[in-house]
C-alpha cells in the first residue's frame, strides 16, 4: 500500500509512464506510482489521461476531484480487485441483525470514545468525562441512540453553544466537511479493495447513499479532523490552500490500534480486514478500531 498523497494544484498535464506519474506543468514532477496511495486533483486547469487513471486505479490509488468551491466532490477507485469478492458479498448478505448490532455497538463506543479524548486533548476535561461515561452507556446496536446526543453536545462543548453543523459559512464547518469527505473516499477504496459492495451498510442504510459501509466505519476516525480544525480553524477564517493540505495530510498521522501507532491509512485497511473477520464470526472477533492520538506525522522508516 503506497503511503504519499499527492495535491494537484496549479495547471499542467498528468499522465503515466515507466510506474510513474508524471506532471507538466511550471514545474515537472515524477513519482512512483508504488508510493502513492491518494491524487488529489483540486486545479481545474489540470488535464489527466484516461490511461493514466487507468494505471493509477490498477495500483489501487484513490482519485478524487474538486468542485468549483475547490471541494472533494468525486472519488475514483477500483471496484473489483478481490479475488472473492462474491463470497465476501454473500457474507455481507448473510450478516445477523445481532451481528450488526454488535459491530455497530463496537464502532459507536469507539466513535464516543475518541471524541471524549479530542476533548481531553483540547483541555476540556469535564467534557471529556461525561462522553466517557456516555460510551461505556452505549449497548448493542446503540439502541438507545447516544450517539446523537454525544455528537451534539460534543460540538457544543468544543466549538461553542453558538455552533452549528448546518452553517455553511462557518469556516470550521467547511474544514470539517473537507477532511470527512476525504476519509470518506478513503474507506470508499478500501471497501471495494475488500471485495465489500459498498452501498451495504451495518447501520446506514439509505438507498440514495452509494457509501452507506465507508460512512459507518469512519465514524471513529472523525474525532483526528476535528482536532485539527478544532485547535487550527477559527470560525472567520477561510479555507485556505494550507488548510487544506494539512486536512488532507491527516491521512498520514498517527493513529492507535491494538496498542500500535499506524498511520491513519493503514489503521483504516486494518479496521476493514477486522471487519471481513467479524462477519464470518462476530462472536470470536472484534473489530480493530482507532484510538485517537495527538497529532503527531507517522514515521514510514
Amino acid at each position: 500500500m503506497g503511503y504519499r498523497n499527492i495535491v494537484v494544484e496549479g495547471s499542467g498535464k498528468l499522465y503515466c509512464n515507466n510506474k510513474q506519474l508524471i506532471f507538466e506543468g511550471t514545474e515537472h514532477h515524477k513519482v512512483p506510482i508504488e508510493d502513492i496511495n491518494s491524487v488529489l486533483i483540486e486545479s481545474k486547469q489540470s488535464t489527466i489521461t484516461t490511461a493514466c487513471l487507468s494505471k493509477l486505479v490498477e495500483a489501487k490509488v484513490t482519485v478524487f476531484v474538486c468542485d468549483d468551491k475547490h471541494l472533494p466532490n468525486g472519488v475514483m477507485f477500483s471496484y473489483s480487485q478481490h479475488s472473492r469478492q462474491l463470497g465476501v458479498m454473500k457474507l455481507q448478505d448473510r450478516l445477523t441483525a445481532p451481528a450488526k448490532k454488535r459491530i455497530w455497538q463496537q464502532i459507536i463506543r469507539a466513535k464516543i470514545a475518541n471524541q471524549a479524548l479530542c476533548l481531553q486533548y483540547c483541555r476540556l476535561d469535564d467534557g471529556a468525562n461525561y462522553l466517557q461515561m456516555m460510551e461505556q452507556k452505549v449497548i448493542t446496536g446503540d439502541d438507545t441512540h447516544l450517539e446523537a446526543p454525544a455528537a451534539a453536545y460534543y460540538f457544543r462543548t468544543i466549538f461553542g453553544n453558538g455552533f452549528s453543523r448546518n452553517d455553511d459559512v462557518d469556516g470550521r464547518n467547511q474544514a470539517l466537511n473537507y477532511g470527512y469527505a476525504i476519509f470518506r473516499g478513503q474507506f470508499a477504496r478500501l471497501i471495494a479493495t475488500y471485495g465489500f459492495f459498498p452501498s451495504y451498510g451495518i447501520y446506514h442504510r439509505s438507498e440514495l447513499n452509494a457509501f452507506n459501509l465507508a460512512d459507518d466505519l469512519m465514524e471513529p476516525f472523525r474525532p483526528v479532523v476535528d482536532l485539527y480544525v478544532a485547535t487550527n480553524v477559527q470560525e472567520d477564517k477561510y479555507l485556505n490552500t494550507k488548510i487544506k493540505h494539512d486536512l488532507y495530510n491527516l491521512l498520514n498521522v498517527n493513529i492507535e490500534v491494538c496498542g500500535q501507532k499506524y498511520s491513519v491509512c493503514y489503521a483504516a485497511e486494518k479496521l476493514v480486514q477486522s471487519l471481513s473477520k467479524c462477519m464470518e464470526d462476530y462472536q470470536v472477533h472484534k473489530l480493530l478500531v482507532p484510538k485517537l492520538l495527538q497529532w503527531q506525522q507517522h514515521s514510514y522508516e
